[in-house]
């Protein structure tokens, strides 16, 4: 039996880096999580949950070093490596079919109702993979 990694520990390492970086107090960074999860401790939340905390502070100007060095392929990379395999299937499906990251986007949208892809969870990204597998095998036939 293989266990795998939880991303937990960096996860709220970044979420607190990321408060004090924009000089939030405690009172400010739990409206945040509540408002972003419905959660007021980041220790309770799922892994995309804080993962969608992260993309909210992003939002709100913290500057995650790893992103700004270049290292991401891809607009808004997740951290769950389980989730950067998958973010490269999009990409290439969306490289073969001549599509911008905006269709995947919307796609999410309209399917999920979530405004980021790196908020989508799992079993959201292979669903959405399948939708633009679909999608290029339409293209395809036409």
């Amino acid at each position: 039996m293989t266990s795998r990694k939880s991303p937990r520990g960096p996860q709220l390492a970044k979420i607190h880096i990321a408060a004090a970086q924009l000089g939030m107090d405690e009172e400010t960074r739990r409206i945040l999580y509540w408002n972003t999860t419905g959660k007021n401790s980041a220790a309770d939340m799922t892994d995309g949950e804080r993962e969608r905390v992260i993309a909210a502070l992003i939002e709100k100007g913290f500057v995650d070093k790893k992103r700004a060095n270049g290292k991401a392929s891809f607009p808004g990379r997740p951290e769950e490596t389980d989730k950067v395999p998958m973010m490269r299937k999009v990409e290439a499906l969306l490289a073969d079919s001549g599509r911008q990251w905006e269709y995947a986007r919307a796609t999410a949208k309209r399917m999920f109702k979530v405004e980021r892809l790196e908020w989508l969870d799992h079993d959201q990204l292979h669903k959405l993979i399948a939708a633009l597998q679909i999608d290029a095998n339409r293209r395809g036939k036409a």
